[in-house]
C-alpha cells in the first residue's frame, strides 16, 4: 500500500490488506468486522456520497454497497468483494464480444442502470474502467461517486461501452455493429438526451436482441489485432474490485437477490403488524413509540437532511392517521347499531391500531418502512438467520395479536382521556342506537 494509507493499518473498523487500484480515489482491499473481504473506495475530501441511498441499488449487475463514510477528511465507500476482470482487459485478451455474450453484457448494463437510476442515483462514470466480467455477465462498479451527472449521461455512456465491448474499439464504430444492436446504440446516443430511452427501456429492448455470433476463423486473430487500440487496463475503478454476482448464471443471481428482497420485506411486516399489535393494547404509548420509530428510520435512511427533515416528514403524516384514527371508532360505532355490543375502550384502541399503520404503509408513506427492510437485508442473505427471525417474529406477532384481542387497552398514563373517550363514544353509540 502507499498514499494517505501507507501508515494506518485500519479506515474505520476495516483492516486494510492490500491495495488494489486508484482512479476516482484509491481502492483498498480490506476485512471487515466478521472476516469477509471488502473493497473500500478512498474518495476525495470533497465528496460527498449518498450512502443510504446507494444501499438501496439492489441488482445482481451492480455491486452491493456495505456502508461508507460521507463526512470527515476521508469519505469512503464499501463494497461487496468479488474479484472480476475488468471489461476491458477481456476485451484486449479474447477480442469483441458477439452473440449471446454481447446481448448479455448490453441487458445487464442496462439493468444495472436501471436499478441505479430508481433509487434517484447516477453512475456517471460508466464505462469499460467501471464493468467487471464475472462469468460473462457484466457486474458495475463505482457508482454513483460523481456529481452531477443524470440518467441521461449514463445511457449515452452504455451505448459508447456496448459499442466497445461489441467492436473492442474506443470509437465504437456503428457501421460494424450488427443491425439490431446498432438501432439501440443508435438511439441511446441521440444528441438530445430527452429523446434518449430510460435504462428500463433498453434492458427491455436488449432482452429481446438476435445477435449473430462471430466467425470461428477471425475471433482470435482479432483480439491480437485489436489488443493495441483497446484501452489498458485502468490502475482504478477498473482494478478487480467488488462484485455483486455470485458465480452462476445471472437468472440465478436475479432469484437470489429477489429472495433476499423477499424475506426482508416479510420481516419488516411482521415487525410492523407486532408494533400495530402493541399500540391497540396501549393506544397512547404505543403511538408515541411509532412516531418515534419511524422518524428514526427517516433519518437513518438520509444523510444530509438529518434530523429536522425526518421530523417534518413525520409530522406531515400525522394528519392523515388521524383521520383513520377516528374514523375507525365512528365506523365501529355505526355498526354496533346492526346489532351487538360495542366496547368503547376497543374501539378506540382499534382506531389507534389503524393510525399506527398508516404510519407505516399509507399511500405515499414508505421511507420508514423500506428503511426497515433494508436493515434486514443482512439477516435475509443468511438462511439461518432469517429462519430463526421468522420464528421469532411470528411468535410474537401470535402473542401480539392474542394481547390485542382479549386484553382491555391502557390508555396509560392519560386515563382522563380515557374516561372522556369511553364516555364520548357511550354517548355516540346509544345515539345511534335509538335512531
Amino acid at each position: 500500500m502507499s498514499g494517505e494509507t501507507s501508515h494506518q493499518a485500519h479506515i474505520g473498523p476495516y483492516r486494510l490488506l492490500s491495495r488494489l487500484g486508484g482512479g476516482t480515489g484509491d481502492v483498498h482491499r480490506a476485512a471487515g468486522t466478521d472476516g469477509r473481504d471488502v473493497a473500500i473506495r478512498l474518495l476525495p475530501p470533497d465528496a460527498a456520497p449518498d450512502v443510504p441511498r446507494m444501499r438501496e441499488v439492489l441488482s445482481p449487475y451492480v455491486a452491493d454497497v456495505l456502508d461508507g463514510e460521507a463526512a470527515g477528511p476521508r469519505p469512503y465507500v464499501v463494497f461487496r468483494f468479488v474479484p472480476g476482470r475488468p471489461l476491458a482487459e477481456r476485451i484486449a485478451e479474447q477480442g469483441p464480444m458477439s452473440g449471446d455474450a454481447l446481448r448479455r453484457m448490453a441487458f445487464g448494463l442496462a439493468k444495472a442502470l436501471a436499478a441505479i437510476h430508481l433509487t434517484g442515483l447516477a453512475h456517471g462514470e460508466l464505462g469499460p474502467g467501471t464493468v467487471l466480467v464475472v462469468d460473462d455477465a457484466p457486474v458495475v462498479v463505482d457508482f454513483a461517486l460523481t456529481s452531477g451527472a443524470d440518467a441521461g449521461d449514463d445511457v449515452r455512456a452504455w451505448a459508447a461501452t456496448v459499442a466497445f465491448a461489441a467492436t473492442g474499439r474506443p470509437d465504437g464504430p456503428a457501421e460494424s455493429l450488427p443491425a439490431d444492436l446498432r438501432a439501440l446504440v443508435a438511439a441511446a446516443s441521440h444528441p438530445d438526451p430527452g429523446a434518449r430511452p430510460s435504462a428500463a427501456e433498453l434492458a427491455e429492448s436488449a432482452s429481446r436482441l438476435k445477435l449473430p455470433a462471430a466467425s470461428t476463423t477471425s475471433s482470435r486473430p482479432a483480439a491480437a489485432a485489436l489488443a493495441p487500440e483497446a484501452p489498458a487496463p485502468p490502475t482504478g475503478p477498473a482494478a478487480p474490485g467488488p462484485a455483486a454476482a455470485p458465480a452462476g448464471a445471472r437468472e440465478t443471481a436475479a432469484h437470489e437477490t429477489a429472495v433476499t428482497q423477499g424475506w426482508a420485506r416479510l420481516l419488516a411486516a411482521m415487525v410492523v403488524v407486532a408494533g400495530v399489535g402493541v399500540v391497540i393494547m396501549l393506544p397512547i404509548a404505543g403511538l408515541v413509540l411509532t412516531l418515534a420509530a419511524v422518524t428514526l428510520l427517516r433519518v437513518a435512511g438520509t444523510t444530509a437532511r438529518g434530523w429536522a427533515w425526518a421530523f417534518g416528514r413525520t409530522l406531515l403524516t400525522v394528519p392523515y392517521a388521524a383521520v383513520f384514527t377516528a374514523a375507525v371508532p365512528l365506523g365501529l360505532a355505526a355498526a354496533s347499531a346492526v346489532g351487538g355490543k360495542l366496547d368503547s375502550l376497543t374501539a378506540c384502541a382499534f382506531g389507534a391500531g389503524a393510525g399506527a399503520a398508516v404510519l407505516w404503509t399509507a399511500p405515499g408513506v414508505s421511507a420508514p418502512r423500506r428503511q426497515l427492510e433494508r436493515m434486514f437485508l443482512p439477516v435475509a442473505r443468511r438462511p439461518r438467520a432469517v429462519a430463526a427471525a421468522v420464528v421469532g417474529l411470528g411468535v410474537l406477532c401470535l402473542l401480539v395479536g392474542v394481547g390485542a384481542m382479549t386484553l382491555t387497552p391502557s390508555f396509560s398514563p392519560t386515563y382522563g382521556l380515557q374516561r372522556t373517550l369511553e364516555s364520548s363514544m357511550d354517548r355516540l353509540q346509544h345515539a345511534v342506537n335509538r335512531v
